[in-house]
């Protein structure tokens, strides 16, 4: 299966879809990004753009609200929170601070879950 993301004119992702492969053959049954995009197009209207489910193709996976960067090639998600800073590598979002590793309970389960505190600008334990 192939995965195609529809592109506004800001080139906001507002719909994936998964297209057969046979839809992206061309005449020498060749899969073709062209092929697959001209058929969404006839299907479905609008600009779309190939994108891979396992990151190979355009760094990352597209959801509805990513952004399509022309420069970079590459779908990067929403920013998190405005001290995050994007990694040009994967076009991912990383927090200013690492979040702290996990660790293992005695029955082997995470001892907990982090959540980002923008206010702190620091990692919190979650609490039950």
């Amino acid at each position: 299966m192939a995965h195609f993301a529809k592109l506004n004119e800001n080139n906001l992702v507002t719909q994936v879809i998964t297209v057969d492969n046979s839809d992206t053959l061309d005449d020498l049954g060749v899969e073709s990004e062209v092929v697959g995009t001209q058929f969404c197009t006839n299907l479905l209207g609008g600009t779309w753009i190939q994108t891979s489910y396992n990151g190979n193709t355009r760094k990352n996976y597209a959801g509805n609200g990513y952004t399509y960067d022309t420069t970079r090639d590459a779908f990067i998600a929403p920013q998190p929170y405005p001290s995050w800073t994007l990694v040009e590598d994967t076009c991912l979002w990383e927090a200013p601070v690492a979040k702290p590793a996990q660790v293992l309970d005695a029955e082997g389960q995470p001892d907990g879950k982090y959540n980002w505190d923008e206010e702190t600008l620091a990692w919190v334990k979650v609490t039950e």
